[in-house]
């Protein structure tokens, strides 16, 4: 068996580190939010994509993927690509 040249081991690695890092952990999800396609950061949990579009989770109902979610379920609901959700706030008046 060939021993492989130093620069072809080095050129091998960056080819591999490159594929890794493209196609396992995308750095953005695409989802649709109320109709309108949103982009954010991958490994975003519900409460934390809330409060990032400038919403208080806890005066709005979520409908994630055609079902409205439990409040318990928000900390662990990870928002993946292609996720839909309908939010509705609550408005108080007099």
């Amino acid at each position: 068996m060939a021993a492989l040249a130093p620069m072809a081991i080095d050129q091998l690695c960056r080819n591999l580190n490159y594929l890794l890092m493209s196609n396992s952990h995308p750095a953005f999800v695409q989802l649709q939010v109320n109709g309108e396609t949103r982009d954010c950061p991958a490994q975003t949990s519900l409460p934390a994509f809330l409060e990032s579009i400038d919403l208080n989770p806890q005066l709005v109902a979520v409908e994630y993927n055609g079902e409205i979610l439990q409040r318990s379920m928000w900390p662990q609901t990870i928002i993946q690509q292609g996720d839909r959700l309908e939010i509705v706030t609550i408005v108080g008046g007099g």
